[in-house]
């Protein structure tokens, strides 16, 4: 049977092909070649002035030509970044066969974040010079990236005072076995546990003591600025998490911010990013039931951003034992600040405010739920009937509410719409943890790198659709012209005939 054959690798050849020509013109390696040297890389914040002293250092273009190729092909480690750069034909062409050490690649993400965040708004400017980012329509949302330290190496004061009771408890029981112990070479046993032991325990109290020096709820040792996250449900990791904002036309990401902290707190400063960096606020922004908070609405309304956030359940402590009779279904009247329950009856303040958890509230009652025969279906409390808590932020809320009621349609393009980068970035490359450790300021930058990567290749997929489909159209639009003139040919051509024969 015939098979193939390869090349002979011993044969030379007169006409050697070039570096050059063994990369293809459609090549994407050529456009990150192009984009990179199109930036001005000390304008962006990258070293650029180097001391003469030691041998001459990397040009900044040359390492973040690699790493843009290295997250767009799924390799992120630098001593795997080390490796393409001797074997892979694509990185030597875009580097012109030089090849940095582990250790230079890995220094310049850890020393260039800002400089980093910068490449990323010029994947966003070069998304708007396209009109592939139409600034009406966006949403919001997080993602967490589980961090390199471990749930071991993650510490609150319950976790702490737990391994403190275990260790005092286990201390007594040394002690008390050493006090019945009459064999040398088993008191000298006891001893060796009972100083392993005050070891852990000073570590413990060390860990303390910077736990309360710290002011936060709790310490990570491996990477400090992570923090104890719930991913989904239940499910907790040690992880970042990192928010987005992505325009809805082709699903590109024009913002990030890499955060230790969940949800609640955060779509007011995304709006006001959002609003800085399309230079507009008259956008729509759509956000998930995480994000419903009442001092965030406030600042969207500061800032004059329409925004549709999902209505959270009620909670089970807040439910009515009918439904029927839960707070929604309470009228409140602006003119007398009173409520009207659903039997008619007039809920009414005492005029003092109290200081929740984030927020202040009134606190609205009836002395008619003492004789209510509906009582038993609206509260289950036997002292102060029906009790309404209304928010300073609650008018907020509820112009939300009536906005998510009047555009459901809108609303439900939210998940289409952001978690399309996610997917790419987490499922189909998976990116699902920060490789780097130690501050937040190095986990952005490699989160930058990924939205980088994912922008690029997603403003160069759809331009080069868009190239297809106008190419396809001039094709159809001379196919008509061509049929068009060839039957003008045909009845010129009759026509004569027809001449000829009269």
């Amino acid at each position: 049977m015939k098979f193939i054959l390869g090349k002979d690798r011993k044969q030379t050849c007169l006409f050697p092909v070039s570096l050059e020509d063994s990369i293809e013109q459609e090549n994407s390696v050529r456009s990150i070649d192009q984009f990179v040297d199109s930036l001005d890389l000390s304008e962006l914040g990258f070293r650029s002035v180097f001391t003469e002293n030691g041998p001459p250092a990397y040009n900044p273009s040359v390492l973040l030509k690699l790493y843009i190729y290295g997250y767009m092909n799924r390799v992120r480690s630098s001593r795997q970044l080390e490796k393409e750069c001797k074997r892979n034909i694509e990185v030597i062409w875009l580097l012109e066969a030089l090849t940095p050490d582990h250790n230079t690649i890995s220094n310049f993400r850890k020393d260039n974040a800002k400089a980093i965040k910068k490449v990323f708004f010029a994947t966003v400017k070069i998304a708007r010079n396209f009109g592939l980012i139409g600034a009406t329509l966006v949403a919001g949302d997080s993602t967490k990236l589980r961090a390199q330290n471990s749930k071991k190496n993650n510490f609150n004061q319950k976790k702490i005072g737990r391994h403190l009771d275990y260790i005092d408890n286990k201390l007594q029981q040394y002690n008390k076995a050493l006090e019945q112990s009459d064999s040398d070479s088993e008191k000298q046993e006891i001893n060796k546990d009972i100083d392993k032991h005050k070891g852990r325990r000073e570590h413990y109290k060390q860990l303390e003591k910077e736990l309360i020096e710290s002011g936060e709820p709790q310490i990570s040792t491996s990477d400090p600025d992570s923090k104890h996250l719930i991913i989904r449900n239940n499910i907790t990791e040690v992880a970042y998490c990192v928010q987005t904002t992505v325009d809805a036309d082709y699903n590109i990401p024009f913002d990030y911010l890499v955060t230790n902290k969940n949800d609640s707190k955060a779509m007011g400063q995304m709006l006001r990013r959002a609003k800085s960096i399309l230079h507009t606020n008259t956008f729509t922004a759509l956000y998930d039931k995480g994000y419903h908070t009442g001092s965030e609405f406030c600042t969207a309304n500061q800032l004059n951003i329409k925004t549709l956030v999902a209505i959270p359940g009620i909670g089970r402590a807040s439910q009515a034992p009918d439904p029927n009779y839960n707070s929604e279904h309470f009228k409140y009247n602006k003119e007398n600040d009173t409520y009207m329950c659903p039997q008619g009856n007039i809920l009414k303040s005492n005029g003092s405010t109290y200081k929740g958890r984030n927020y202040r509230f009134k606190q609205y009652k009836t002395n008619q739920c003492k004789s209510c025969p509906v009582r038993d279906l609206c509260t289950t409390s036997k002292v102060n009937g029906k009790v309404i808590q209304r928010s300073e932020f609650q008018k907020y809320i509820e112009e939300n509410a009536q906005q998510v009621l009047k555009n459901p349609k809108a609303y439900k393009k939210r998940q289409a719409i952001v978690e399309h980068p996610y997917g790419t970035i987490k499922r189909q490359w998976g990116f699902s943890y920060i490789l780097t450790k130690k501050t937040m300021q190095r986990a952005s930058a490699d989160v930058g790198f990924m939205f980088i990567a994912y922008n690029l290749k997603r403003i160069w997929n759809i331009m080069k659709t868009k190239k297809q489909t106008l190419f396809r159209a001039i094709n159809i639009c001379m196919l008509s012209v061509l049929d068009f003139l060839g039957v003008l040919a045909l009845y010129s051509s009759l026509y004569q005939k027809k001449q000829i024969a009269m």
